[in-house]
């Protein structure tokens, strides 16, 4: 009893039947434009009258069914005053077969609201009437029952309020259940939205990516190289110099990766994204010589000819893999390979590791025992995947640790 007692005693039902009579009365104006047939043809039946009418005054009202800020307008106060949870529209026009359901449900929405309107006004009427001493009677097979004052008209008036607010439970309800279906997103908008949201995600799958590389390895960088200045500030003041300088230069380049990143993250118009390529690979060597490592290069081929994407997700490799080296290595040289042929590139980095040190896994206790993410790997294996390239990654013997990769350079370039 309770249960079906709850929905007369909600705001929003009430909510919801204002929002259907509000779309009977934005029918109005359209009304006087629909009765123009029967003025221009005042010898016609009534009924034909009648039915030319409401022909003109349908289509009128499904005519602003197609505009778009009609659509938006709707979603936002059926969410609103129906609490019904539309997303919104997409920006893209909708399919040609799907023009018709908002079209549709203004229909529905004005239909319901003069019903809803007559039936509930007409029934609060005679509520608000008959305790004040007005007739009432209903006829029914031949039998004539009326109502004059009394507990009866009491009992009746409270009848009729009940019913009205039953009748704007039901249009509450009937525009609730058709709101979805009509002004929803329909499969192929849902497909859009899906693509959407699978384009933004990517996108800041990127500038994860773009942020790991860039951001980690320069504290990476920036953490050893501080390290290293404060041991030989007294022993070897040019070299803690250097090693500052090195800092400040690491530093400067994060902060334009970072202020880019940011710009991108509140869709403000950034400027042109700073570009690293294998053209910087000297510098990025000499960054992590500064902080001590001793770095063994092996360049062969090229590197020149390698462009664009290509060159700039090589340079990214090299740096992610180098990070992971000072992280997790356990001392001695890093060999740096990277060999430019006409129909590939390979990039491979080796590192020494201690015993039971895993670099690249961030398990073990490398130099300094940085902590890890443990997304560095799987970033790069996704980078190489993209680039239709092959990567292969583990031990290289009892105390070593490999990472190569090739790529083509026909797909990429």
């Amino acid at each position: 009893m309770i249960k079906h007692v709850r929905p007369l005693l909600r705001g929003s039902t009430y909510s919801g039947a204002l929002f259907a009579y509000c779309g009977a009365l934005a029918s109005l104006p359209m009304l006087p434009v629909a009765m123009l047939p029967a003025l221009v043809w005042p010898s016609a039946p009534y009924g034909v009258q009648l039915v030319l009418t409401l022909l003109l005054w349908a289509a009128l009202i499904g005519a602003a069914g197609p505009a778009r800020i009609t659509r938006r307008v709707l979603i936002v106060s059926a969410r609103r005053l129906l609490r019904v949870p539309l997303p919104d529209p997409v920006p893209a026009p909708a399919p040609a077969a799907d023009r018709w359901r908002t079209p549709a449900w203004l229909l529905l929405h004005v239909a319901l609201g003069w019903t809803g309107a007559l039936v509930s006004g007409l029934l609060l009427l005679a509520g608000l009437t008959l305790p004040l001493g007005a007739e009432a009677g209903l006829s029914l097979s031949g039998r004539t029952v009326r109502v004059v004052g009394g507990w009866q008209s009491w009992a009746l008036a409270l009848g009729c309020v009940l019913l009205a607010a039953t009748a704007c439970v039901v249009v509450t309800n009937a525009l609730r259940w058709s709101a979805p279906k009509l002004l929803g997103p329909s499969p192929a908008e849902q497909l859009a939205l899906a693509a959407e949201r699978e384009l933004a995600l990517a996108e800041r799958n990127r500038l994860a990516h773009e942020l790991h590389d860039s951001i980690g390895h320069t504290l990476t960088a920036t953490t050893i190289q501080a390290a290293v200045a404060g041991e030989v500030l007294s022993a070897d003041p040019v070299a803690a110099r250097a090693a500052l300088r090195s800092i400040e230069e690491s530093a400067r380049a994060a902060l334009e990766d970072l202020d880019y990143v940011l710009g991108v993250l509140r869709e403000q118009e950034s400027e042109t994204a700073p570009t690293r390529t294998l053209a910087d690979l000297p510098e990025l060597l000499g960054r992590l010589r500064h902080a001590g490592a001793v770095v063994e290069p092996e360049l062969s081929g090229e590197l020149t000819q390698v462009q664009g994407t290509l060159s700039r997700a090589a340079y990214r490799i090299l740096q992610e893999a180098l990070t992971n080296a000072l992280r997790h290595g356990a001392g001695g040289p890093i060999e740096v390979r990277v060999a430019a042929a006409a129909d590939c590139l390979e990039l491979t980095v080796v590192n020494r590791t201690g015993e039971g040190t895993s670099a690249g896994t961030g398990k073990g206790t490398g130099r300094g025992a940085f902590p890890t993410s443990g997304h560095g790997l799987p970033g790069l294996a996704e980078r190489v995947r993209l680039l239709h390239g092959e990567i292969e990654v583990g031990p290289a013997g009892p105390r070593h640790w490999r990472l190569a990769v090739r790529l083509p350079v026909r797909l990429s370039a």
